[in-house]
């Protein structure tokens, strides 16, 4: 197939220096010195560093307040709180759930973001008209970025009579997975919660992401309750626990037989690395072979007015929390929002290699240290061989890579 446009001078995570061909939104060719051809459109990337797009593996696209002027946060500095003022200021901002997901959808993409999963509320109030706003969304930016969604009940499920079908409905309008919430604290009803919506995703064959923020030995119960269903219902590698903080408030002991737990029954971790609660045991985990994945978490919205959208700032926070300082280790930090995401969301042919989709970015950065460290603006951001965003900037449409270099 003749390409459709080479960029020359491209350097590699590992340092190699590659000129990319692309052709039909992928890598159809990477070495170096390409031979210069009149017919093919070429740009010279004069060094910079190119990376594989990234993944945010947890946010919440239908609570963000981006594309709005600034507003004072308004909950209060309980959990619950936030979820009652979540009901009272949503439902009247002069933005549609489509509209500020959509701003948020191309802020992350202007930073190289390429793949996401976001949590959307299902509940009594609501009901499904966040997940339809988020769905619409998805469809206007299908050629920027892709989204999971997970029906979120973020009021809880047993204490709302009714959740629990709403869920079931949110599967078959779109959601691609089903969430939970704390089964104890909020519900006070483990049993009812997880058997409920884990019943709801082995009869439509989705996976399930599960906030717990319970501290302590409550989170770990539920840790051991969540990895018991996993296995019994044959779900390994389709089911993520979003935070986990619990993790890293019980004794070492404690959290390495969790971590031995959740590896033998294929149930993820995505962390945020954010806010004054404990971050879990990061390379103990991956150590002991639990995926690890991280997110942005809240960006600018409702629950936090911190956050850019910034996947490599991101990194920097969970790496900063995390003590990482050596290169290795804040390369560890870059793989939570990147292979170790691609992985937890399923992302196929993820990263750069002939024949993946040409989906990447660059960065004046020496190598992904530097990257993570300094988060410099994105140079270029292609996604399936469309450029997307350039300097920083969303495009306002996606160019086809020949014409962004002509």
């Amino acid at each position: 197939m003749p390409l459709d446009a080479l960029l020359t001078n491209g350097r590699l995570a590992d340092g190699r220096r590659v000129d990319i061909g692309i052709a039909g939104g992928r890598i159809a060719t990477l070495g170096e010195d390409a031979p210069p051809s009149n017919s093919v459109p070429c740009l010279d990337l004069a060094g910079d560093l190119v990376l594989p797009g990234l993944v945010d593996g947890h946010m919440h696209l239908d609570k963000t307040l981006t594309g709005l002027p600034w507003m004072d946060h308004a909950a209060g500095p309980t959990r619950m709180s936030r979820i009652e003022t979540d009901k009272t200021i949503l439902p009247y901002l002069p933005l549609s759930t489509e509209e500020r997901a959509g701003h948020l959808i191309r802020d992350c993409v202007a930073r190289g973001t390429a793949h996401m999963r976001s949590h959307v509320d299902i509940d009594l109030e609501s009901r499904l008209a966040k997940l339809h706003g988020v769905l619409a969304a998805r469809e206007r930016h299908r050629d920027r970025v892709g989204l999971q969604i997970v029906a979120f009940p973020q009021s809880g499920v047993m204490r709302c009579p009714g959740v629990l079908d709403l869920l079931d409905q949110a599967v078959r309008a779109g959601a691609d997975l089903v969430g939970g919430i704390d089964p104890l604290e909020i519900d006070r009803d483990p049993k009812g919660q997880l058997d409920g919506i884990f019943a709801i995703a082995a009869r439509h064959g989705v996976g399930l992401d599960i906030h717990l923020h319970e501290p302590g030995e409550m989170g770990l119960f539920n840790v051991h309750e969540i990895c018991a269903r996993t296995r019994a219902l044959g779900l390994a590698g389709k089911v993520t626990i979003s935070h986990g903080f619990c993790l890293g408030q019980v004794t070492e002991r404690a959290a390495g037989a969790a971590a031995e737990l959740m590896a033998a029954a294929g149930v993820a971790l995505v962390t945020h690395g954010a806010g004054g609660l404990a971050l879990p045991p990061i390379e103990m985990l991956r150590a002991a072979g639990v995926l690890v994945f991280a997110g942005n978490d809240d960006i600018r919205d409702t629950w936090s007015p911190y956050g850019t959208g910034d996947l490599l700032e991101r990194a920097s926070i969970v790496g900063w929390k995390a003590d990482f300082r050596r290169d290795a280790q804040v390369e560890t930090a870059f793989d939570l929002v990147s292979a170790a995401g691609a992985k937890a969301l399923g992302v196929a042919d993820y990263g750069i290699a002939i024949g993946a989709p040409a989906t990447f970015f660059t960065i004046a950065a020496s190598g992904v240290a530097e990257a993570v460290a300094v988060h410099a603006p994105r140079k270029l951001v292609l996604f399936d061989g469309r450029l997307v965003a350039r300097d920083g900037a969303a495009l306002p449409e996606p160019l086809t890579v020949a014409a962004a270099v002509r």
